[in-house]
């Protein structure tokens, strides 16, 4: 559950162009927007970060939009994702809807349209959010607590993990009881770190209903940091932060901000990446370096 926060819109499209434009356009409505050139680039963030909704372009080089859509799909199978599509044939508009969307705009896109759109499916994918939407994720290590940390119900998923790290204590859910009241009356949109087990996790907020709270357990696993990508690749500490920023959808501007150098030097870096990785684009690139980070 995202406490005063934007709503988070991931735009997935290999065209610099259409992407700077649906970025300024979200960002004036007020939405956060996460950008990725390609599938894969769209799968790792979806892996970090939950988007309310989703924006897909139907063609794309390696990975297209309609196996992207599938993918998606098996890990956020509450998120509604549009397709943006150049292709007017019923039999293409067919395909988007079967892979998994709820609906789809055609290009050259109107900002306009898109928001419309987008403002419909995030309200309508908020209304179905009830208690039985809560029990479909019955596949999900999901359980839900009341004010104080006290189990009311939980997966089987979540039975089964709970009680597979902390088989030397004979009360587990007394134990997290504890720790999750306390985090309750402080600021859960920080995850909830549990290290008392023989593994460590952490406890995500989903969201509220009523007097209870519906949370997600995720098994941690160490984030792997630009320092693998100098490790694995002929490339220079300096060019693994900017190639690992890059596998995140950051554009050269954004980069420039988080690593503290000018656009120019950062579009420097690249070129060295480039000829370095013997590719010739950004989304070669990122390709390169997600499959290592995600290892």
């Amino acid at each position: 559950m995202k406490k005063n926060s934007a709503d988070i819109v991931l735009v997935v499209d290999d065209s610099p162009e259409s992407l700077g434009m649906l970025n300024v356009a979200l960002n004036t409505q007020g939405y956060t927007a996460l950008v990725a050139l390609n599938g894969l680039q769209a799968l790792a963030i979806a892996e970090k970060v939950e988007p309310d909704v989703v924006l897909l372009d139907a063609i794309m080089p390696e990975m297209d939009g309609f196996e992207t859509c599938r993918r998606l799909k098996e890990r956020l199978p509450n998120t509604p994702i549009i397709f943006m599509t150049g292709l007017t044939d019923v039999e293409d508009v067919v395909k988007g809807f079967a892979a998994g969307g709820v609906d789809y705009v055609t290009k050259p896109i109107s900002p306009d349209e898109v928001i419309a759109r987008i403002k419909t499916h995030i309200q309508t994918a908020k209304l179905a959010l009830s208690a039985q939407d809560a029990l479909d994720h019955a596949g999900k290590n999901v359980f839900c607590v009341g004010e104080s940390g006290r189990l009311s119900w939980a997966t089987p998923h979540v039975h089964e993990l709970v009680a597979q790290i902390a088989a030397a204590d004979q009360s587990p859910w007394a134990t997290l009881a504890g720790l999750i009241e306390k985090w309750l009356q402080g600021d859960t949109s920080l995850n909830l770190k549990i290290s008392c087990f023989s593994e460590n996790i952490e406890v995500l907020y989903e969201r509220r209903q009523e007097k209870m709270h519906l949370l997600r357990i995720v098994q941690t696993k160490l984030q792997k940091q630009p320092e693998d990508l100098k490790n694995n690749l002929p490339i220079t500490k300096r060019e693994s932060e900017v190639l690992y920023w890059i596998s995140y959808g950051k554009t050269s501007w954004e980069i420039a901000q988080i690593l503290e150098m000018s656009p120019r030097t950062v579009n420097k870096h690249l070129e060295q990446i480039f000829k370095k990785l013997g590719v010739d684009n950004r989304t070669s690139a990122a390709a390169i370096s997600i499959r290592i980070l995600e290892a």
